[in-house]
Order: structure tokens, then C-alpha cells, then sequence
């Protein structure tokens, strides 16, 4: 039997509850194949909540998130909420729960949707970790002498030592784990920076990591401009183990990143807290889509992925296999082909076909 988990599920906006609905298919499925309970509770939380209560969430949502093992986020965004005042849903869940680790893995499926040339029929498996609480996101600074030709804006970076030494030491950790899989000879820690033009943040950051850097010999290191890094992503994706960037820097590359795996529909995050002090949340990276929602036509590929990351995280290491087995199986064999990949499959059919496909391969035993 596996353990017992409550699961907070925050559905959100636009496409998030389809795509919700789905990976609580797939949950229900590894219960069945796997034996693992999980409680889910579902919170109304999102932009319509804000157009009735003038607030993203609860004004009691922290406590009553946080005793859940993990929170599974749908999707935010609405065109009638301005996008600075939904996205703080998400921001201000990863700063409160100190989730300080953003995880994007760039996991490309041989058959995924080819955007550049040489990716044919080719997988890819690297890491982005990002800084998640610190850097550009923590909404200080402030305007003046708002509407006047005089006006000021001013948007203040912080990095604290803390917070830089513990994301980049989780890189290196990273890095370890991959080497002692065996799964290449030499694993990297790209080091993705701008301390050309940012002589005090970035400058600072280089100085944290080489010194994080030097605990690490097994590990080989790259430093690489980011705006170089968006070059080399493109041209040489396979150049890449671990790549650590600052909270804005590994946002921007990882929605460039996405293309490599297929488009936003295989792009999944994780917000986690490691210590597991806090509960860590789970996430596709694309928005709401409102364009597309109640179509049934949106693909739930890159939320299956982060329920596949939670439960990496919370232990259950084989389903979360089953998962991904499933998913490149029915990818690969051309089973599943959802509008953004050129085909007619439904969000429902997805989650149906990959259920059947999972229990096929656990019946045969290929995941034990």
C-alpha cells in the first residue's frame, strides 16, 4: 500500500479546471494501480473570486493551506482582473511558504511537436532551478507623483546570501543526484547570470556560487550570460544538466525552454519548499488560456507532469515513473494528438487514454 496524502487543489481560471479535472483522473488512477490514498479539497479561489471579494484568495488561506502535504495549482488569469493583481495568487503562495526552489524540468518527448530543427525524434532531459522568494519579485519599491510628468517608478532586486546560497547549493545537489544515476559521465551546473551590467546583484551571485561552487568538485561548472544563455538554449539544448537562475532570469528562459519540449503543453513547474516545513505547489507554466476554455481542445500534458513532480516529492517515486512512462508512451506512439500538437484529441481523452495506458503497463508489469 502506498501513504495517504491531502492534496489542496486550487483550480483557478480559464482552462485551470479543465486541466485540474484531468490530473485528478490520473490521481484517481495511480490510487487504483498503486494504492495510494489521496484526499483532495478543491478552494474557489482565482479572478472570479476577486471580482465578488476584491482578493485573490481567502483572507484566512495561509492557514488552511498549510497543513496539506502539497497544493496543486490550475491555472490564473482573467482579462478582467489586471495581470499584477492575479498573479499575486501564485507569488505571494511561493513567498508565504517559503517555496523557495522554482523546478522546471525541460523533459522533451520524442514525438513531442518539433519548433526547431534537429529535435526530431529526439529526448531531452535538463533542469532550470529558480530562485523563487527573493530577487525581482518582492514587489518593493513604489511610484510617485502618479499621472504628472514628474512621475517615478521604482522596482527594487533583493538578493540576501541566504537565499542565493541555498538555491545555487541546490543546484550542485541537483547535479550530484544526476551524476550518481549514471545517467552521463560529466554533469554541469550552468551558471546563468548578467554580472556584466549588474555590478552589484549579479556580481554578488557570482561570488555566492563560485563559493558553493568549490564544495562541489565532481561538478563541472559554466558561466553563461543570460542573454547568451537564450542563444545557446536554441542552438545547443543538449549542452545542459542543471542550469540555477535568479527569480526573473529563470522565468524568462524557461518559457523559452518550453519550445524545446513541444510548447507550453509539456511545461511543468514545482514551487517547493525542500525542508518540507511548508506545503510545496505544483503547476503547469502556461496562463489561463480564457481564449480556449470549455472548448475541451487545451492540453493537460504539462499539469500531469507537475502531478508526476508532487509525487516525486512527496516520496512516491514509482507512480510518479508510471506517470511519465505513460505519458512518453502514449506521445510517442502517437495515441494522443491535442489541438496545439495538430490533432483532434480532447483534455478529456487524454487523461482517459493515459489512465488506460498506465494500467496496461502496470499489468505488464514494466513498473513495478
Amino acid at each position: 500500500m502506498g501513504g495517504k496524502y491531502n492534496i489542496a487543489v486550487i483550480p483557478g481560471d480559464g482552462v485551470g479546471p479543465e486541466i485540474i479535472k484531468e490530473c485528478k483522473k490520473v490521481l484517481k488512477c495511480v490510487s487504483d494501480i498503486n494504492g495510494i490514498v489521496f484526499h483532495t479539497k478543491d478552494f474557489p479561489w482565482g479572478c472570479d473570486y476577486y471580482l465578488q471579494n476584491g482578493r485573490m484568495l481567502d483572507k484566512n488561506a495561509y492557514s488552511i493551506l498549510k497543513d496539506f502535504d502539497a497544493i496543486l495549482m490550475g491555472a490564473v488569469g482573467d482579462p478582467r482582473v489586471p495581470d499584477h493583481i492575479s498573479v499575486r495568487l501564485v507569488i505571494d503562495i511561493r513567498f508565504t511558504f517559503d517555496q523557495y526552489i522554482n523546478l522546471r524540468p525541460i523533459l522533451r518527448f520524442k514525438e513531442a511537436p518539433v519548433f526547431i530543427k534537429g529535435l526530431e525524434s529526439q529526448e531531452l532531459n535538463f533542469f532550470v532551478v529558480r530562485e523563487n522568494t527573493e530577487g525581482e519579485y518582492v514587489n518593493a519599491g513604489g511610484r510617485f507623483k502618479r499621472g504628472t510628468p514628474d512621475e517615478v517608478a521604482i522596482q527594487t532586486s533583493i538578493f540576501t546570501r541566504k537565499g542565493t546560497e541555498r538555491v545555487i547549493h541546490y543546484s550542485f545537489e541537483l547535479a550530484e543526484k544526476i551524476k550518481r544515476l549514471g545517467k552521463k559521465e560529466q554533469v554541469s551546473v550552468t551558471n546563468c547570470t548578467k554580472s556584466n551590467a549588474l555590478a552589484y546583484s549579479m556580481v554578488f551571485w557570482d561570488e555566492v556560487f563560485d563559493k558553493v561552487a568549490s564544495k562541489f568538485p565532481d561538478i563541472v561548472t559554466k558561466k553563461t550570460l543570460v542573454d547568451a544563455l537564450t542563444m545557446w538554449l536554441i542552438k545547443n539544448p543538449f549542452d545542459f544538466d542543471v542550469i540555477v537562475a535568479s527569480n526573473l532570469f529563470g522565468d524568462i528562459i524557461t518559457d523559452l525552454a518550453s519550445v524545446l519540449q513541444g510548447g507550453m503543453g509539456f511545461a511543468a513547474g514545482g514551487n517547493i519548499n525542500p525542508e518540507k516545513e511548508f506545503p510545496s505547489m505544483f503547476e503547469s507554466i502556461h496562463g489561463s488560456a480564457p481564449k480556449y476554455a470549455g472548448k475541451g481542445i487545451i492540453n493537460p500534458i504539462a499539469s500531469i507532469l507537475a502531478v508526476k513532480m508532487m509525487l516525486e516529492h512527496l516520496g512516491e517515486f514509482a507512480s510518479a515513473e508510471l506517470i511519465e512512462k505513460g505519458v512518453a508512451s502514449i506521445i510517442n506512439n502517437g495515441k494522443v494528438k491535442t489541438h496545439d500538437m495538430g490533432g483532434n484529441t480532447t483534455t478529456s481523452q487524454v487523461g482517459d487514454i493515459l489512465c488506460k495506458e498506465m494500467h496496461t503497463m502496470s499489468q505488464n508489469n514494466k513498473i513495478s
